[in-house]
């Protein structure tokens, strides 16, 4: 038997104490599954809307292009293609929510001048250059929103694991405990109870 199981009053104590601290645990985790999931939620429509986006843009894009290479030539717009230069300023810092790290991408915002001459090219290229730029920022976005989610969906599982523990082991455990010792301690008040009334009766009956 465990020493901490034996009914005493110091481990009727430390009994309620570890009760009561498994329920706070328990609240602690619930509270913090119900804001991952909140959290979750949002990302998920996040990400959707970001992918509605991203499929229109590129709709948009690959029909300018298609028109500048009718216009200009592929063989113009792909050596075109060639002036524009390789992102390599993109930078990942994290946050925290709730004790899980969240990534947050961030990348220098679009030049403004473009890399090619107006001279030689056409709207329709302009237009092709401006959507794929804008697809590249939202591509970021839902990379880091994915991410994200994918981070609290496993954060999500590791505490629904926690709190389950806590409210079907560790709390009924010590619930069956404090209410043993305590049924044990008051068993024992009652036989000491009885034992002194039968002592003083012996005592009244001797004198």
């Amino acid at each position: 038997m465990d020493p901490n199981e034996f009914p005493t009053k110091g481990n009727l104590i430390l009994a309620k104490n570890s009760l009561a601290l498994a329920n706070q645990g328990y609240d602690l985790m619930d509270k913090k599954r119900n804001i991952l999931i909140r959290e979750l939620m949002e990302l998920t429509e996040k990400a959707q809307n970001i992918q509605k986006e991203i499929d229109i843009t590129f709709k948009k894009a690959y029909a300018a292009l298609q028109k500048a290479n009718i216009e200009m030539g592929i063989m113009n717009v792909e050596n075109i293609s060639y002036t524009v230069p390789e992102e390599t300023g993109i930078r990942i810092k994290y946050r925290s929510i709730m004790g899980t790290e969240i990534p947050l991408v961030e990348a220098p915002p679009p030049s403004q001048k473009p890399s090619y001459d107006f001279y030689h090219s056409t709207i329709a290229l302009d237009e092709a250059v401006y959507n794929f730029s804008r697809v590249k920022e939202l591509t970021i976005k839902l990379a880091t929103v994915e991410t994200s989610a994918y981070r609290l969906a496993a954060s999500i599982i590791k505490t629904r694991k926690r709190a389950n523990a806590l409210q079907n082991i560790t709390i009924p455990r010590y619930t069956t405990l404090v209410k043993t010792i305590q049924t044990a301690l008051e068993e024992k008040e009652r036989e000491d109870f009885t034992r002194l009334k039968v002592i003083k009766s012996r005592k009244g009956t001797t004198s």
